[in-house]
C-alpha cells in the first residue's frame, strides 16, 4: 500500500490546531512542525508503509494553472507570518523521518499525488490519499482508499462515490461543471453539485453530456431545459474550468515506485536529525524511537 499524504493541509491543521506557544529549542515558532510530526509518526505507527510520500505545495502563484488562470486560487490570503518559516522545516522534518518528499515548480502537491498514483496503479499497487480536499477523490480507483485524516474515517471507492454522487473518475468534470469556489474555478452559472451530479450520472462524462445538450432539455428534473441552455451558453467556460480541475503533469518528477520507498534509518541518526531542526531532547528521542522502531521492520 502506498501512502500519498497532501502535507499543506496537514501543516496548516496542525498550525491551527496547536497554540501558538509551542516553540522549539530555538524559541521559533512551531506548532506545524510538530503537529506534522505526530500525524506522520502516527501513520507509520498504524500502518508501517514501506511506500510513502508526502507531497508539498511549492509553485506557489507561479504554477501552470497561475499562467492559465491569474485568478486561480486568488482569494486565499499568504500564510501567516509565524507559519510560512515553518515549511522549510516540515520538509527538513519528513526527510529525516525517512519519507520521500516532493514539490514542483509547475504543479501543485494534487498532481504530484495523481501522478504517482497512476505510477501505483500500472504496477497494481493499491493506494491511499490522505488529503481533506476533495479535489484528490478523482484519483481513487478501486481498492485505493480516501483518507481525511482526523476528520472522516478512511473511506473505500464505493464511499466516496456515495459521499459525493459521482464516481472518483468523475470528479473533475463533475468541479467542471459546479465550479470550486474554493480554488476560484469557475462553473457553469445556476449548475449546482446535485445537477452536475445528476447530469454526470446519465451521460457518463463531460464530453459526452456536452454532445447530447438537447436530450438534456428532456431530463425529467425541474428546469431541464434552463439547464440545457446555460451548458451550450457557457461551454467554453465549462471546458477552460476542466483544464483547471483535472490533474497537470511535471515530467521531471520520478516515475517509479523506487522513489516512494520510505527509507530505513537508524534511531540515532533521526535522533540528531530532528535535534538539529529544533525539536528538545526528549522530543527528538521519542519521535526516534516511533520512526526507526517501524521502519527497522520494512527492512527485507
Amino acid at each position: 500500500m502506498l501512502f500519498l499524504i497532501d502535507t499543506s493541509i496537514y501543516i496548516f491543521r496542525a498550525w491551527q490546531n496547536l497554540p501558538s506557544t509551542v516553540r522549539n529549542r530555538f524559541d521559533e515558532p512551531d506548532n506545524a512542525v510538530q503537529g506534522l510530526a505526530e500525524t506522520l509518526c502516527g501513520i507509520i505507527d498504524s500502518y508501517n508503509p514501506a511506500h510513502m510520500v508526502c507531497a508539498f505545495d511549492e509553485c506557489s502563484r507561479q504554477g501552470t494553472r497561475h499562467k492559465i488562470y491569474p485568478e486561480y486560487k486568488a482569494g486565499r490570503p499568504p500564510a501567516p507570518e509565524d507559519l510560512a518559516p515553518q515549511f522549510d522545516r516540515c520538509k527538513r522534518l519528513v526527510k529525516a523521518l525517512g519519507i520521500p518528499a516532493y514539490g514542483s515548480d509547475r504543479t501543485e502537491a494534487d498532481d504530484i499525488i495523481g501522478q504517482f498514483a497512476e505510477i501505483a496503479h500500472t504496477q497494481e499497487q493499491q493506494v491511499t490519499i490522505v488529503s481533506g480536499d476533495k479535489d484528490l477523490a478523482q484519483f481513487v480507483r478501486e481498492h485505493d482508499r480516501y483518507w481525511d485524516l482526523g476528520r472522516r474515517p478512511i473511506a473505500s471507492y464505493q464511499e466516496v462515490h456515495k459521499r459525493f454522487k459521482v464516481r472518483p473518475e468523475q470528479m473533475a468534470d463533475w468541479l467542471a461543471l459546479c465550479g470550486d469556489k474554493s480554488d476560484n474555478i469557475p462553473g457553469a452559472p445556476g449548475v449546482g453539485p446535485s445537477t452536475a451530479a445528476r447530469l454526470l450520472n446519465k451521460w457518463d462524462s463531460l464530453d459526452n453530456l456536452m454532445a447530447n445538450l438537447g436530450e438534456v432539455a428532456m431530463m425529467g428534473f425541474r428546469g431541464a431545459p434552463r439547464v440545457s441552455r446555460i451548458l451550450y451558453e457557457h461551454k467554453d467556460t465549462i471546458y477552460f474550468a476542466r483544464s483547471l480541475t483535472g490533474m497537470i503533469r511535471d515530467d521531471r518528477l520520478p516515475n517509479s515506485l523506487d522513489a516512494m520507498i520510505r527509507t530505513p534509518t537508524k534511531h540515532e541518526d533521526i535522533q540528531q536529525a530532528l535535534f538539529e531542526l529544533g525539536f528538545t531532547q526528549s522530543l527528538s528521542e521519542s519521535l526516534a524511537a516511533r520512526a526507526s522502531a517501524t521502519a527497522q521492520k520494512t527492512t527485507p
